[in-house]
């Protein structure tokens, strides 16, 4: 006689568990989120008692896989939840392509939560902060002003660029602000004589020797700041000062003087 072929072996207890998943109400589900199993999980999304704190609950956890990520960015419930949107870009699991997705959804400064928040990937800051840097000119004053105070170094140095002397203030004042961020300003064409000054007076700033011979080799630096920043100077990085093609003849007269004074040709 042949042999029967075998019934397939029915894990009861997942069962029972993936019944519950689908079954379980209030805090009962808020229980079933808790479990380790991925399987479990996903059972639980098709769960018609399933609401905004519950997902909201899930997403706190960092364990989560891509696959139940996209799962619930899928959800209708996600789709129409800012919070939902807010809590899925910040877990560290979300795909780069949901986190690109949900970008554009999020408040300015919820972007700027987002790259400060301990545990931020280097993908996620990075999509962050190049979604800032594309508003930021059609970003109002007082938005940008407040910006400058709480952003990342790349967004801050960005800010700097605009050039507004209220703008500049805050940004000198920012502890993220790099020294290379300002060295690019005075460099560039929206640096002026009042912002030079700024940088010139700031305690923080107005003792870097990179950016004091910046300073000096900018046409539209003050005549005040030649008289006080070349003194403490090196003979050969006065003499140096002289040959630059950036000086205008005012400024080559005062660094000729400079000379004249050390006795130096």
């Amino acid at each position: 006689m042949a042999d029967e072929p075998h019934s397939p072996i029915i894990d009861t207890d997942q069962g029972k568990r993936l019944y519950k998943a689908l079954t379980a109400t209030g805090d009962e589900l808020f229980q079933v989120l808790m479990t380790p199993e991925m399987q479990i999980l996903r059972s639980s999304l098709k769960n018609p008692s399933l609401n905004e704190d519950h997902l909201l609950a899930l997403l706190k956890r960092r364990d989560l896989s891509e696959d139940l990520l996209k799962a619930i960015y899928q959800l209708e419930t996600s789709k129409n939840s800012h919070r939902l949107q807010v809590a899925l870009v910040k877990n560290p699991g979300t795909p780069g392509p949901v986190v690109l997705a949900l970008l554009p959804h999020l408040h300015l400064f919820e972007l700027v939560d987002l790259c400060l928040i301990p545990g931020v990937t280097p993908d996620q800051k990075f999509a962050a902060e190049r979604a800032i840097l594309q508003r930021l000119p059609t970003t109002e004053l007082g938005n940008k002003m407040t910006l400058a105070r709480r952003t990342t170094a790349t967004v801050v140095g960005e800010i700097l660029k605009d050039g507004e002397i209220r703008l500049v203030e805050i940004c000198l004042n920012s502890p993220r602000l790099r020294e290379v961020s300002i060295l690019q300003f005075i460099n560039g064409a929206s640096s002026s004589a009042e912002t030079i000054s700024v940088i010139a007076r700031h305690p923080k700033w107005k003792l870097r020797p990179n950016l004091r011979l910046a300073i000096l080799k900018n046409r539209r630096t003050p005549a005040v700041w030649f008289t006080l920043f070349l003194p403490p100077l090196r003979t050969p990085d006065v003499r140096n000062l002289l040959v630059s093609r950036r000086l205008n003849p005012a400024q080559k007269k005062l660094v000729q003087g400079e000379l004249k004074k050390r006795g130096a040709s």
